[in-house]
């Protein structure tokens, strides 16, 4: 007779470490027992019976009933991101945009008050100060930094707390954990986008956070194939705030697109590090140019929430500013390059450098753009894999240009 199974020595998801966790986390395969995830291109689902079909909509018997709902690739892709951040539950999006917009209308409504930090994505921004005052939701942006601002921004109305960090495009690092203490003795909730930093580099749920956004574009895909977006946090609050938005409104990631991540999702804990420690030795090789004024990254000494950021992230970050005397100086500078490539993408293998001021944050008001210090010189860079050495011969170049 064969020996029973072990149940006591069983592995448990939950128990393996990040990198297991991004190869193997939410894997369920089918009667073929293949090892690459399956994508199941398909819109809607068959049913034994009438009757269910009424067991599957009313909720009494489990599974799938339509791909605006729900997917089976697209669930793994939920799973396994979850498992990585340590959390119940993730709905994913079509885009990273689309998981901003969910997450914040999701939990709020005419008559409610949002407080954000000034310095994010101008998307995000837009979202902010355009599109949630159409609908009657008051907003208020405040200078992140300054956890006074934040205290006093909040009002008895005040449901969310909203921001980026480091935040787009000059690095600014909030104190996440004090942002999160000021939003729960409010009554509110801190909704943190942390596309910057990954899930590689910043836990913003063992810092308070009560939703964590993930444009899934950035450096889950990491390879500039896909658009895609997730929303995260415990299963009570995602379904009471977004499961009837998200099956009524239809931001679905598509399967195809869900595949592509997961695949993402494997190499991610490899690629970040790597772009890390190149974006750390660029940082300093640019800071030494007398060309340059200053230096944005997360990882160096000089940063103004350097301490902040040491605290919450286990790097600097795939990702450095600075700035130089002007536009065209600017211009000069990324005209010159013969690697990097221009680009508004981020976080991808291949280098990428943006003049924020005409491109990402070019709908952001002028004075708004000046008081998070984005100014017409800035450069945005995000490094990429390429070998090292070649990146600092690139750079060196274009500054000579400058």
């Amino acid at each position: 007779m064969s020996e029973p199974l072990d149940r006591a020595n069983e592995e448990r998801p939950e128990d393996w470490a990040p990198a297991t966790r991004l190869v193997r986390g939410g894997m369920a395969r089918t009667a073929y027992g293949e090892i690459s995830e399956p994508i199941f291109l398909t819109q809607s689902f068959a049913y034994h019976s009438a009757e269910a079909a009424d067991r599957r909509f009313s909720g009494e018997e489990p599974g799938f009933i339509y791909a605006r709902y729900g997917n089976p690739t697209v669930r793994v892709f939920e799973e396994r991101l979850a498992l990585l951040e340590g959390v119940e539950g993730c709905r994913s999006m079509a885009s990273g945009m689309a998981a901003v917009h969910v997450a914040l209308v999701g939990l709020l409504k005419a008559g409610d008050h949002v407080v954000a930090s000034r310095a994010l994505f101008g998307s995000c921004r837009w979202i902010i100060s355009q599109l949630l005052p159409r609908f009657g939701v008051e907003t208020t942006l405040v200078d992140g930094r300054d956890l006074a601002a934040w205290s006093a921004a909040v009002r008895p109305n005040t449901k969310a707390l909203f921001l980026e960090s480091p935040a787009n495009p000059l690095l600014e690092i909030i104190d996440i954990q004090a942002v999160a203490d000021i939003a729960h003795a409010a009554g509110a909730r801190l909704v943190v986008d942390n596309a910057f930093a990954s899930p590689i580099l910043q836990k913003p749920f063992m810092l308070g956070a009560d939703i964590v956004i993930y444009s899934a574009t950035k450096h889950i895909d990491g390879q500039g194939r896909v658009l895609g977006g997730a929303i995260l946090g415990a299963n009570a609050l995602l379904d009471d705030a977004y499961k009837d938005l998200i099956r009524h409104t239809g931001p679905a990631l598509s399967p195809f697109s869900a595949w592509v991540l997961l695949k993402g999702l494997e190499t991610m804990e490899l690629r970040v590090n790597r772009q890390s420690e190149t974006a750390a030795k660029l940082a300093d090789q640019i800071a030494l140019s007398a060309k340059v004024k200053r230096v944005f990254y997360p990882g160096r000494k000089d940063h103004p929430q350097y301490e902040i950021a040491q605290r919450q992230m286990s790097a600097g970050g795939t990702i450095l500013a600075f700035e130089l005397a002007g536009r065209a100086e600017a211009f000069r500078f990324l005209n010159g390059l013969q690697i990097v490539d221009i680009s508004n993408n981020l976080a991808d293998a291949k280098s990428l450098a943006v003049h924020p001021s005409t491109t990402t944050h070019r709908a952001t008001p002028e004075a708004d753009r000046l008081a998070i210090g984005l100014t017409e010189g800035c450069v945005r860079l995000s490094v990429g894999l390429e070998d090292p050495v070649d990146l600092a011969r690139d750079v060196a170049r274009a500054l000579e240009a400058v």
